[in-house]
């Protein structure tokens, strides 16, 4: 028997984002990054501009010097696929115009 992992709905991520805002501002961005992820692909750009904005607002309050300061924690958030690295540049670089 195949399982399938059912991608989380934006709800259920935003519920995440509050929770982790409160105890955990890096797995926040995370979580931020792949909302606005799972938001572009699904066509809305002006939502996924808002998690974009939250996810960049958040990575400011870490250093960025090293790549283990970058290092993402989790390699997917609610099914969603994150980088290996996230940081500024790779957040423009992802999500170019929305960024």
């Amino acid at each position: 028997m195949t399982s399938t992992t059912r991608t989380a709905s934006a709800a259920e991520l935003e519920a995440a984002f509050q929770q982790e805002l409160a105890t955990d501002r890096w797995a926040a961005a995370e979580t931020a990054f792949a909302l606005a992820l799972l938001l572009r692909d699904a066509g809305q750009w002006d939502t996924s501009r808002e998690w974009v904005r939250q996810c960049l607002q958040l990575l400011e309050g870490f250093p960025s010097e090293t790549e283990e300061q970058v290092a993402t924690r989790r390699t997917t958030v609610g099914g969603v696929p994150l980088p290996n690295y996230l940081h500024e540049g790779v957040v423009r670089a992802r999500f170019g115009e929305l960024a």
